[in-house]
């Protein structure tokens, strides 16, 4: 059996709008990303970039059990010898939590060209406010991920 290609006329790409408000953040990204990558469409190849763009609203409002945004660290290098700096998941979430979310995101997207290619699908904003009503996006509704 030959593996399926779509071309690229039988992709369509919709618009999802998530509020991530009180919702667990692991089980939040999990599902933004089988929806970025186009697992829930039938035409789904593994090769092939035919997801949806999803927005987050509400990326401060996210949360995360157990205490582990205090022992998570994150990291992030400059490239110079020396140049590890870490700090823990709950600092970076004050400090940039669209940046926290979307990088947690992207963890779970496939690496290269092809992961590059479908996080630009996504946007993430800290507040309620959105500048993509155009599109007009249909909430995405994530039930796991409500605490």
């Amino acid at each position: 059996m030959k593996t399926y290609t779509p071309k690229a006329g039988e992709i369509t790409r919709d618009w999802h709008v998530v509020d991530a408000e009180g919702m667990v953040l692991g089980r939040l990204c999990t599902e933004v990303a089988r929806v970025l990558r186009g697992k829930h469409k039938p035409i789904f190849a593994p090769h092939i970039d035919t997801g949806d763009h999803v927005i987050i609203v509400n990326a401060d409002k996210v949360v995360m059990t157990s205490g582990k945004a205090d022992r998570q660290m994150v990291y992030r290098h400059s490239g110079y010898p020396g140049g590890l700096k870490s700090e823990s998941f709950a600092d970076l979430h004050n400090r940039k939590p669209a940046d926290a979310v979307r990088r947690s995101v992207r963890g779970m997207l496939p690496k290269g060209p092809l992961g590059r290619q479908q996080l630009s699908k996504l946007k993430v904003y800290a507040g309620p406010d959105h500048p993509h009503q155009a599109q007009a996006p249909t909430p995405l509704k994530i039930n796991a991920a409500a605490r």
